[in-house]
């Protein structure tokens, strides 16, 4: 398991096509990908759940994955929420 904090930098917010932008980078990997903040766990493929974190720029989260795929999946979950492209 790869585990790394990242501070979300999407200029959007929570609208809805940023979170439905990180759901479709996070489906691309066959890792188990999940987003953390405060006391919320959610898997990062879900839309519901990643809308249900209410992630703003300047938060931080803890972006967790497991699988064969898991290193890949971090860095590409951190360049997007980090707008590291």
């Amino acid at each position: 398991m790869t585990t790394k904090d990242i501070t979300i930098d999407i200029k959007q917010g929570v609208e809805a096509s940023p979170v439905a932008k990180c759901v479709q980078v996070a489906s691309q990997f066959e890792s188990k990908i999940y987003v953390e903040y405060e006391t919320k766990k959610v898997n990062a493929k879900s839309i519901m759940g990643m809308m249900a974190l209410g992630l703003v720029p300047g938060q931080t989260v803890k972006v967790s994955a497991d699988g064969a795929d898991e290193a890949q999946a971090i860095e590409s979950i951190e360049k997007y929420l980090g707008n590291k492209n």
